[in-house]
């Protein structure tokens, strides 16, 4: 009996290993929410250097959640290995934030835009099957 207590907790060691090394991998993307808020204050710096100047630079907030997206799709993409429903759902809101922010930020004309909100969820349909 004390042979099985001993297997058992030999087993939970080691799946709890695999969780933390798990967990260290999922955590090597997170720097892309900091490396674009960097990138942000950056264009904020040299807007007020140079005069450098966006008209809806409010726009680039949209941005914050889209590289959120993103990041966590591709974490969840290299812990599983292939392209599961929450991999899909970051992907495809992560790529929808970027498009509207994109929109925003450089004046694009939504009656070019809207058909390409159909493009993305409709890949993101095809991605799932």
């Amino acid at each position: 009996m004390s042979e099985t207590i001993t297997e058992l907790k030999e087993a939970e060691k080691a799946a709890s290993a695999a969780e933390k090394s798990r967990g260290v991998r999922c955590h090597r993307q997170d720097w892309l929410p900091g490396a674009f808020l960097i990138g942000l204050g950056a264009i904020f710096l040299l807007n007020n250097l140079t005069g450098f100047y966006f008209h809806n630079w409010w726009a680039l907030f949209i941005f914050i959640p889209a590289a959120s997206n993103l990041g966590r799709a591709w974490n969840k993409y290299q812990r599983h290995g292939r392209i599961t429903r929450s991999v899909r759902k970051a992907l495809t809101g992560g790529l929808i934030l970027s498009l509207v922010g994109s929109a925003f930020l450089f004046n694009w004309d939504w009656g070019f835009i809207w058909p390409s909100f159909l493009i993305i969820i409709g890949i993101g349909i095809l991605l799932e099957r």
